[in-house]
């Protein structure tokens, strides 16, 4: 194992996540896991759905447990769905938990997410395609970072450990047989209600991989998300009652556009979060000086919660959440759960070695979904293959060139994310469909969202996904070009970002501009096309003096980002590259 490799008791990083939730099913008797997915349910999902009550789902990347898969159990969640450490689960798990849970109930399912980008392309495309099954499906967003100082647009306040209160709040409703519509109307309204602030006095690590930041022996970092993202500050390492101090002192700090108000006379209850690798017993020291912070201020503390809500892996830190009572909150916190994750003692069933069950029925659809749609002639079939191999190649080519940009503002990753979907498509061109416009965007679709992963893989599916929708009966230029419009309306639907904010949103929307007006004049479509790629190419470099106002970049200080966006770049790499083969370059 290399030096810079962080330790762990895993048997392989690829099944790591995978044997975690096995063996959180087998130790857990109420808990049950879907064969062939990342997906964990209560053992009784088919009576939650007979007795016609709102059912509740969360998930996100692993790392982060107990979340989500320990607060599962009546009066909490009814399933949850895991990710790869650190990376939003794909939509076919999230919507195989969404049939599982809500099939037959028409009291509908809530999906519980914390705002992460990730997190809400992947469930919002998930409940989009649970509605056009005839699904009763709303989701909740919970953002209650109280770390972001600027009041410029980012990417929004982060989703941290006061989702759990969320879980329990939604969860003792939801036991109570109270509708989807008020449910969500009470969540809201508590989520609004919560801050939480973290600091870190070490780093974590992705298995596999070396630590995720660095910090002296002397700093802690304020402010700083699940992921090991960059907090609002380092300071020098001081006492447990004047860091505490400090945390509190931010989250109510009223120059902050993110802050908490916490007046003399509020009634709260109190979160301490263990990270992952602090101890219990400076968890109790903690514990102890936010009780008194805030009971100085003339805050009555009704409630306090100390453990281990939501991790980050072994990174030795604390959340604190601070969430506003009122007597409807507060008989939801103090309703009964059987979730094992939850701190209360409540007796539970006998253990059992049979921890699956069957998945349900149609979980398993074809890939790329239905083929029906408008044909073309085997010229035109042709060179659309033409067109998908330049694309790839292209894109296999630039690997290292992506890369590269993302390193300034983001994990570094991109060129290998993109190469990794071109190779997916490049091993599948022989199956796929290039006489149908339609079923063919689809099939790309299912193989990005498949094999590249993460936001990457999640933006371009979607992208994918709503523009095949024009294709469906015209296959004229005008038709391509309403197809780059919806997909760019996808993308900004869920995606979170518009023009402007650094993404590749940037060269798609000029792209689309100029195509729109190119093909409304007497131009030819390549000619209209070629245009397009220059206002595109245009649009990305012009990223490299844009602040970040969305995605991972957002966190990062504006004096880095002195590159053009990669993901921008993987744009205009693709549209230059389809142009090209139009051509016959």
């Amino acid at each position: 194992m290399a030096a810079n490799v962080g330790k762990k008791l895993i048997n392989s990083k690829e099944r790591c996540v995978d044997e975690s939730l096995e063996g959180t099913a087998a130790s857990h008797p109420g808990l049950r896991l879907l064969s062939g997915h990342r997906v964990m349910v209560r053992e009784d999902v088919a009576s939650v759905r007979a007795a016609a009550k709102v059912t509740l789902l969360s998930g996100g990347g692993s790392g982060h447990e107990p979340a989500h898969a320990g607060y599962i159990g009546a009066g909490m969640l009814t399933g949850a769905i895991a990710g790869s450490v650190f990376t939003s689960p794909p939509p076919a798990d999230i919507l195989a938990a969404i049939r599982a849970v809500g099939q037959g109930n028409p009291a509908g399912t809530l999906l519980i997410v914390k705002n992460y980008t990730g997190d809400r392309l992947n469930f919002g495309m998930s409940l989009e395609r649970a509605r056009s099954e005839g699904l009763h499906v709303d989701m909740l967003v919970v953002g209650e970072d109280c770390a972001l100082t600027s009041h410029d647009k980012t990417a929004g306040r982060r989703g941290l450990a006061g989702t759990v209160f969320i879980h329990k709040i939604a969860g003792a409703l939801a036991e109570q047989g109270r509708s989807l519509q008020d449910i969500v109307k009470v969540a809201s309204q508590a989520a609004r209600q919560m801050g939480t602030i973290g600091i870190s006095l070490s780093p974590c690590s992705v298995p596999g991989s070396g630590p995720s930041f660095q910090l002296q022996q002397d700093e802690f970092e304020l402010g700083l998300g699940i992921h090991g993202e960059a907090g609002c500050r380092r300071q020098k390492m001081t006492s447990a009652d004047e860091i505490v101090s400090a945390m509190l002192d931010h989250m109510t700090n009223p120059d902050n556009s993110t802050h908490l108000k916490i007046p003399k006379g509020s009634k709260v209850a109190l979160m301490v979060n263990n990270l992952g690798g602090t101890s219990c017993l400076e968890l109790g020291i903690v514990g102890r000086a936010a009780i008194k912070y805030l009971e100085s201020r003339g805050v009555a503390v009704e409630r306090v919660y100390t453990g281990s809500f939501m991790t980050s892996l072994e990174m030795a830190g604390v959340s604190l959440t601070v969430l506003h009572l009122d007597d409807t909150i507060t008989a939801c916190l103090d309703a009964d759960t059987s979730a094992p994750a939850w701190p209360r003692c409540l007796p539970g069933h006998s253990r059992t070695s049979d921890i699956y069950i069957p998945a349900p029925q149609h979980i398993q659809a074809e890939e790329g979904g239905t083929t029906s749609g408008q044909t073309v002639q085997t010229d035109q079939a042709q060179l659309l293959e033409k067109v998908v191999q330049r694309v790839c190649d292209r894109l296999i080519d630039s690997e290292e060139q992506l890369n590269s940009l993302d390193r300034a503002s983001g994990d570094g990753d991109c060129g290998s994310t993109m190469a990794r979907g071109a190779k997916a498509i490049l091993a599948s061109v022989s199956h796929l469909p290039f006489s149908c416009p339609h079923a063919l965007l689809l099939h790309l679709a299912a193989i990005v969202e498949k094999d590249m992963g993460g936001s990457s893989g999640a933006l371009y599916s979607l992208f994918l996904t709503a523009a095949a929708r024009p294709l469906q009966s015209d296959t004229h230029p005008t038709a391509w070009c309403a197809a780059l419009h919806a997909g760019i309306q996808a993308i900004t639907r869920y995606g979170g970002a518009e023009p402007g904010d650094r993404t590749m949103l940037d060269p798609l929307s000029a792209a689309y501009s100029t195509l729109s007006t190119a093909l409304s004049s007497e131009r030819t479509s390549l000619q209209a096309l070629e245009e397009a790629v220059k206002a595109a190419e245009k649009s990305a470099q012009a990223t490299a003096s844009m602040p970040a106002r969305a995605g991972r970049a957002s966190y990062v200080s504006a004096d880095q980002l002195t590159q053009p966006d990669p993901g921008a770049t993987a744009v205009t790499i693709s549209i230059r590259a389809t142009h090209d083969a139009l051509k016959g370059n």
